[in-house]
């Protein structure tokens, strides 16, 4: 990456108004399709989400997904962690290994959106949905990136602005 590149990226606050921030690319990592955005937000307009961990989820166990499938906002679809461990083709044509498998609809606009357990901690990232090839129909197949891996490599994408396996 050259230059920090600049996006607008939308935030709800506390009271549900929606309100565009500038946003800087500070990392990405195309084989696990991560970003880090920085977003200057003072006061109290938004809170964190509680980051859970990814080491100890079990199959058959419930989560959710939170995300604007096809611009439909404020999306919760609900299911269970359907498998572990699982490797999917990434947007750079590479593997992304250890996968968290699911039933919970993610599909477009869901990327990068919350996998979260039934206490609310975030246990993944959405990234991808499995689909039959030339009907865009999905399966009920969906993955994202365990949180765990996504903790793990955030540090490397801020000081290095894309992870060192994945460097040019």
């Amino acid at each position: 990456m050259t230059g920090r590149q600049r996006c607008r990226v939308y935030f709800e606050d506390v009271n549900g108004s929606t309100f565009p921030m500038d946003a800087k690319l500070i990392g990405f990592d195309p084989a696990y399709d991560l970003a880090v955005l920085k977003v200057d937000v003072g006061g109290d307009k938004i809170k964190p989400a509680t980051i859970g961990t990814s080491r100890d989820l079990r199959v058959g166990q419930s989560c959710f997904s939170i995300g604007n499938p096809y611009g439909y906002e404020h999306t919760l679809t609900t299911g269970v962690v359907s498998g572990l461990g699982r490797e999917i083709p990434s947007p750079n044509g590479m593997a992304i290994r250890g996968a968290i498998q699911t039933d919970a609809a993610i599909n477009s606009g869901n990327s990068g959106g919350p996998l979260i357990d039934s206490h609310g901690h975030v246990i993944g990232v959405n990234t991808a949905t499995f689909t039959r090839k030339g009907t865009g129909v999905s399966s009920g197949v969906n993955f994202a990136i365990p949180i765990d891996t996504v903790v793990r490599m955030v540090p490397y994408l801020i000081v290095n602005g894309t992870d060192v396996n994945n460097r040019f």
